[in-house]
């Protein structure tokens, strides 16, 4: 017997000019998990006037981590993004583009920690949680809502939720005041027909809320760029990248594909490729990021990419079947 085929209809191609699609720029916080957030602050200042030129909608300028549980004499400023510390770099940030941070759940001083919006140069405040925190993470929506910020939430490690927990956590999260859901693929693990379910199921748990979906995705198999397009052709209107797919092990979409797809006039790819060739490309013979083979094997093997991590940093950084005959055995 047949079985019926469910008719998917796309919000848009890729010749579809679409006002609500908003590009999250996360270089300086992802990228910041590779060196404990010590970049200096020309750097910053540098991917800021890149964001600012290129038509970015908003700029991750780093965590809000309590400094209770991370040491500030271990991790550098970008892991607490305080006020001085941002108004360093962007003044009272007269520009269109608009600033956030991240908040993880459970890691944050989110009382203390995150003024009232008046009292800041952010905009919108991104609550990272996983699917067992979603109680923590949605007072965390609350706290920075009621502080008059515009608020995400990130449900993390996306590949690894049990569906009804998933839709436990959609229900909860369509009731409560977020402007945006986030879906993250934290290990590059996620292909184009699972994005398009998740996308859809989202969206489904939204429907007349006015809240929107976006994608976070990590390029384990290189498929950052490509699940990006699959969801916001469905209609994800959110969607993070970063300059030259800089992030934590294989790194993320990256911006300037991103870009070129979208066909926007709104956005300029030349601002993206100058901030690359004078502050990318020297920086990469200092810090090594992109889809090197052992986060190819995490991703296909859904797991978190600590391991592949470890082993790029290693003594054998280049022993592809040792690390997979590991963590193989480990399966």
């Amino acid at each position: 017997m047949s079985q019926k085929k469910t008719v998917i209809e796309p919000k848009g191609t890729w010749v579809t000019y679409r006002p609500d699609i908003k590009v999250h720029d996360c270089t300086v916080r992802d990228g910041g998990l590779m060196n404990n957030h010590h970049f200096e602050d020309g750097f910053v200042k540098a991917v800021y006037e890149c964001c600012v030129a290129s038509g970015v909608d908003y700029m991750e300028m780093g965590y809000k981590a309590d400094k209770k549980i991370y040491s500030p004499s271990e991790f550098g400023p970008w892991k607490y993004s305080d006020e001085d510390a941002m108004r360093r770099i962007v003044g009272d940030n007269k520009t269109d583009l608009k600033l956030t941070v991240m908040a993880d759940a459970e890691r944050t001083d989110y009382h203390q920690d995150i003024l009232p919006k008046d009292q800041s140069v952010l905009d919108c405040i991104r609550v990272a949680t996983y699917i067992h925190q979603i109680p923590v993470a949605l007072d965390m929506v609350k706290d920075a809502h009621d502080k008059g910020y515009e608020t995400t939430l990130n449900l993390m490690a996306i590949s690894t939720v049990q569906e009804h927990d998933l839709a436990d956590a959609l229900d909860a999260i369509a009731k409560s005041p977020v402007g945006v859901v986030y879906i993250v693929d934290s290990f590059g693990a996620l292909y184009s027909e699972e994005v398009r379910d998740l996308v859809q199921r989202y969206l489904k748990a939204v429907e007349g809320t006015g809240k929107e979906v976006g994608i976070h995705a990590h390029n384990n198999q290189q498929l950052a760029y490509a699940n990006t397009i699959e969801a916001l052709i469905l209609g994800a209107s959110r969607l993070d990248a970063t300059i030259y797919g800089m992030g934590r092990g294989a790194g993320n979409c990256p911006l300037e594909l991103l870009f070129g797809f979208l066909k926007n006039p709104k956005f300029h790819l030349r601002p993206v490729l100058q901030c690359i060739q004078n502050h990318f490309l020297p920086i990469q013979t200092k810090m090594e990021w992109g889809p090197y083979i052992q986060y190819m094997i995490g991703g296909q093997l859904n797991q978190h990419p600590r391991a592949a991590m470890a082993a790029r940093e290693g003594a054998t950084p280049n022993d592809y079947v040792g690390f997979y005959d590991k963590v193989i055995d480990e399966e």
